[in-house]
């Protein structure tokens, strides 16, 4: 019953910015630079939401503890020659062995497509707010 409320609690206000955010492409309003700006700032969020997911996997802070309660066999001789593994930003990895991950399969392309979603939106909208809007003053009225 916990992971349902606590699916609500997440599904809802989810759901609700979905639905701000969808509403400019039903009706042609998309193609403004605060579009863009929004998502641009979604897609951070849910690169940070996903960063925590795959940093923080595993069911416990212990990585030999988390592989065990995976069912997984947790080799100490790997994690010795590769100990920078886990404590790199990026890839995110927690290997147990030499082929299971806890992190989640989707974490690090997901974490890349994000990132280049953010940084064209925010390029589409400094395109529309500085080439497609010019300013006033740089126009020259002849006489």
């Amino acid at each position: 019953m916990g992971v349902v409320a606590a699916g609500l609690c997440l599904a809802v206000p989810a759901l609700f910015v979905l639905w701000l955010w969808g509403g400019p492409l039903l009706t042609g309003r998309w193609r403004t630079p605060g579009w863009f700006g929004t998502t641009a700032g979604l897609s951070i969020a849910a690169a940070a939401v996903t960063w925590f997911v795959g940093a923080f996997a595993g069911s416990s802070m212990s990585s030999e503890e988390s592989c065990r309660q995976a069912g997984v066999s947790y080799d100490s001789a790997y994690r010795a020659v590769h100990w920078r593994e886990s404590s790199r930003w990026f890839p995110l990895h927690d290997r147990c062995n030499a082929t299971h991950d806890l992190v989640p399969a989707w974490v690090n392309p997901a974490l890349v497509l994000l990132s280049l979603l953010a940084v064209s939106c925010i390029g589409a909208a400094v395109w529309l707010a500085v080439v497609r809007h010019p300013t006033t003053t740089s126009r020259r009225r002849r006489p």
